[in-house]
């Protein structure tokens, strides 16, 4: 029997996902009490209002996101983000600057690639956002060149934010190659054998948003 593995964060009023970047704020634009002056006795619903930016929670990049005439996530084909082969790259307790020599052995072609550095359990803490693993620019020109479907990690950025450079989101979005970030619970798949799914809303001129990332084994 399939077995579903969650690899998403839960998205809450006031969570913050990256430095700098404001927390969703979510509310009610109609609620149940007042519902029930709309509809007939016993009827109630209730319409939620969330402002968010994009980079809420696990999110995916599109390529629009770093270049303006890049694919945006309504062009975005389902086969680009779902029902993946997938595999994992064990990088937990490795050097924060992850290389290409730590996936040189994998076989990534048509694959989503999951890094799972186990930065995840930072979340929610200010540890998060400090000394972030990432992959070098010769990683992402690696997996870029070598034909990877999607590529994602369990940590705050697939670059350092130590600076303005972000060398890995020029590499991968260029060739048109999603990349999923906060990742997490990386730690219950296999290196291998489970499909990945990442799928955002078909949002026209938008980058970035909020996915409900899952594993099927």
């Amino acid at each position: 029997m399939s077995r579903f593995v969650e690899l998403s964060h839960t998205i809450e009023h006031g969570t913050l996902t990256y430095p700098g970047l404001p927390a969703p704020e979510i509310s009610d634009f109609l609620g149940r009490e007042e519902s029930r002056r709309r509809y007939a006795p016993g009827t109630e619903f209730q319409i939620g209002r969330i402002t968010m930016v994009g980079n809420t929670g696990t999110y995916l990049d599109s390529p629009f996101h770093r270049y303006a005439g890049g694919a945006d996530l309504a062009e975005l084909p389902l086969s680009s983000l779902a029902d993946l082969p997938a595999i994992v790259l064990r990088a937990a307790g490795s050097a924060r600057a992850i290389g290409a020599d730590a996936f040189e052995t994998l076989d990534v072609a048509g694959r989503a690639v999951l890094v799972h550095t186990g930065f995840d359990r930072h979340w929610g803490t200010p540890a998060y956002f400090e000394r972030n693993p990432h992959l070098t620019a010769g990683a992402a020109a690696w997996l870029a060149e070598s034909g990877a479907a999607l590529v994602g990690i369990d940590s705050v950025n697939v670059d350092s934010i130590d600076g303005g450079e972000r060398p890995a989101h020029s590499a991968l979005l260029a060739r048109g190659i999603p990349v999923v970030e906060h990742l997490t619970g990386l730690a219950a798949l296999p290196d291998s054998g489970f499909r990945f799914f990442a799928v955002p809303p078909k949002v026209r001129g938008f980058g970035t948003f909020p996915v409900r990332a899952f594993a099927i084994l």
